[in-house]
């Protein structure tokens, strides 16, 4: 049956999903907030620097070179496959490396519109140290679009990656759906379709449930 087989597809992208998301958000927040604070200075330059060459890597290349040089050189980690935690480092740093890009530029936009605002020059009249001004002014308040890219970029890579999976022969969605493609299987490509559909919707539902708690004035409009 077709809820049979994406089942067992489902958890792997799952795991490598959350994999991904994982490293990507605190290195892109790292990133970013640091771009942020040192805004025009060198930090600023290297994290956007990396941000930009992070989105422009294709994810195919960056895999295979990500094979070709911990897998075949140095034979540290395997490149195929989905059977132990090894096998998730070179997938996740392949999806997770543009997702850390764009999570990267877009916390860095937030905190520098924030980082300008009458309550932040308040804080620092008043005082108070610049790792508190940002931990507990600027964060909450810059969160809502971070939060928004952060539910996007889930979703797609919920949606399985195509390329990625391929590469690595990952046992995921995104491989099933080529494959159903290949072999006209229109049952499985309707039900990928629906799946990712509803994925978005309770990814959407998700994220608006987090901007109450962010942002609790949010609730009483």
């Amino acid at each position: 049956p077709v809820s049979e087989e994406i089942g067992d597809r489902f958890m792997p992208t799952l795991y490598l999903t959350l994999a991904s998301m994982a490293w990507a958000v605190i290195f892109g927040m790292v990133i970013g907030i640091s771009s942020a604070v040192w805004r025009n200075r060198w930090p600023d330059r290297f994290g956007m620097t990396l941000a930009v060459s992070g989105i422009s890597f294709p994810a195919f290349a960056l895999g295979m070179l990500l094979m070709e040089v911990f897998s075949v050189q140095l034979g540290w980690l395997p490149s195929i496959g989905a059977d132990t935690w090894k096998h998730y480092i070179l997938p996740s740093i392949t999806l997770g490396a543009a997702v850390a890009a764009v999570m990267a530029r877009f916390t860095r936009a937030s905190f520098v519109e924030v980082l300008n605002e009458d309550f932040v020059r308040t804080a620092r009249a008043k005082g108070v140290g610049e790792f508190l001004v940002v931990a507990k002014h600027c964060l909450r308040n810059a969160m809502i679009p971070v939060v928004t890219m952060m539910g996007l970029q889930f979703g797609f890579l919920l949606g399985g990656s195509i390329v990625v999976e391929k590469v690595f022969n990952w046992p995921g969605l995104g491989r099933l759906l080529v494959d159903a493609v290949e072999m006209r299987d229109y049952p499985v490509i309707q039900a990928e379709v629906l799946l990712f559909s509803l994925e978005f919707i309770l990814i959407n539902l998700v994220v608006d449930v987090l901007y109450t708690v962010i942002n609790p004035a949010i609730r009483y409009k």
